[in-house]
């Protein structure tokens, strides 16, 4: 049994419920941050000093934090062949994606998601935001020219490098009232994994 400690909506929470439900791993999640607290507290920062979520823990004690982190050991450890990449390239490839993820397309994407759901409309800086939505666009358009010659992140398969940039295809394309450009085959990919059941479980729940 795991346990996983973070919010259901929390995305980089739910990156992680979503590989576990790909892996069939049962877990126990207990919610941690924001509206629940519990992530500043010292029972908490002792497991994670980041105070962040989410954390993992296995039954031997071990604790492992950083959402990307937490996918690249579940994948290796109980995913099935090709889950992480077997070859040394295409395992680059899955790397490169998942930071490209974390360095580059989060800090686009993060103001406009934090105008358009955690801001009122008084709070909003419109200049912000859509200095954001580009930044945004540009970074997706750069994964759609990927996805024009591989038909997942990876290689020819599903796998864990498909999670962290999945989370941030549903919450694009949940915005209302945007303008975005046409990525054929970004579309495509996100049409892929709306599929899949756990996607739509554990990540087309609304945004928060």
């Amino acid at each position: 049994m795991l346990r996983i400690y973070g919010r259901k909506n929390s995305s980089n929470v739910q990156k992680v419920l979503w590989c576990c439900d790909e892996l069939g791993l049962v877990f126990e999640r207990i919610d941690m941050g924001r509206e629940f607290g519990g992530n500043r507290e010292a029972p908490y920062l002792a497991l994670n000093p980041n105070g962040l979520v989410p954390t993992l823990v296995e039954e031997d004690g071990f604790v492992l934090w950083e959402s990307n982190a937490i996918l690249r050991y579940l994948a290796r450890t109980r995913g099935p062949a090709g889950f992480w990449p077997q070859q040394a390239r295409e395992a680059a490839i899955a790397d490169q994606w998942m930071d490209w993820q974390t360095n580059s397309l989060n800090v686009a994407f993060t103001p406009i998601f934090h105008g358009l759901v955690r801001q009122g409309p008084q709070e909003r800086d419109a200049a912000a935001i859509e200095r954001s939505r580009e930044a945004t666009q540009r970074h997706l358009a750069m994964l759609d020219r990927h996805l024009q010659r591989s038909a997942w992140v990876a290689g020819d398969a599903f796998g864990v490098a498909d999670i962290p940039l999945g989370i941030y295809a549903y919450r694009w394309y949940a915005f209302e009232g945007i303008a975005r450009d046409s990525l054929p085959a970004l579309e495509d990919w996100y049409r892929r994994l709306r599929e899949r059941a756990a996607f739509r479980e554990r990540v087309m729940v609304g945004l928060a």
